[in-house]
């Protein structure tokens, strides 16, 4: 049935890898898209195509240019902060400009096209709370985009927008996904994309807090 289709963004990450084993334990048939945007960490992408395939998803990478930069991801100018402690007020160098609005345009326009009833991200507001595009407050407003946006829209079709993780800690992620069978050794999450997790950075440090609070062990 399209309403059981869901188009899931996929990055590679632990989060975004829950995200897609809970959108299979709803019963959704699902559609992987998986961003090449120039980005540091680009072992992320084989670890995302490998998870997809794992699950008998389908899978896209969608290759795109930011040339603009903006962020110590895309510009190695930009010095890769060791891990901190974020104010609530301060935007880290880490963030991507209008990232997550852009990958989820094209989410929504590939759930149009193939009659997808969902699309499933994996943001959550703890730990990475200094991402504005991570708020609860901004998938509401793109709802109502969608619903004034959208042939669907027009329809009084409904395409979902699922963050199921939005108002969960690392930990309870990880103990989530560890009771859904996530393959945490195939995710990755360090920024600096070598053969091993600098274990420095923001993201190596939020990994290694959470899964030391979920009491369970990584890799």
């Amino acid at each position: 049935m399209p309403d059981k289709k869901a188009v899931v963004l996929l990055s590679g990450g632990l989060d975004s890898a829950t995200a897609l084993y809970i959108a299979r334990d709803k019963g959704y048939q699902c559609h992987c898209l998986v961003f090449d945007y120039g980005q540091r960490h680009r072992r992320e992408i084989e670890a995302a195509k490998i998870i997809a395939k794992r699950t008998g998803s389908t899978c896209q990478v969608i290759k795109i240019s930011l040339p603009w930069g903006g962020s110590s991801l895309l510009d190695r100018k930009i010095k890769l902060a060791k891990k901190r402690f974020p104010a609530q007020d301060k935007i880290p160098a880490t963030y991507v400009p209008g990232r997550n609005l852009i990958f989820l345009s094209f989410a929504l326009s590939c759930a149009e096209a193939l009659g997808a009833g969902a699309v499933f991200s994996g943001p959550h507001v703890y730990d990475y709370s200094g991402y504005p595009d991570c708020r609860p407050e901004f998938y509401r407003a793109l709802k109502k985009v969608i619903s004034c946006g959208t042939k669907a829209g027009a329809q009084h079709k409904q395409i979902k927008i699922m963050t199921p993780l939005v108002y969960k800690t690392k930990a309870e992620i990880i103990r989530l996904g560890g009771k859904l069978g996530v393959p945490f050794r195939l995710t990755w999450s360090c920024y600096r994309g070598g053969k091993a997790p600098c274990g420095r950075c923001d993201s190596c440090y939020y990994r290694a807090k959470g899964f030391r609070e979920a009491g369970i062990k990584d890799r």
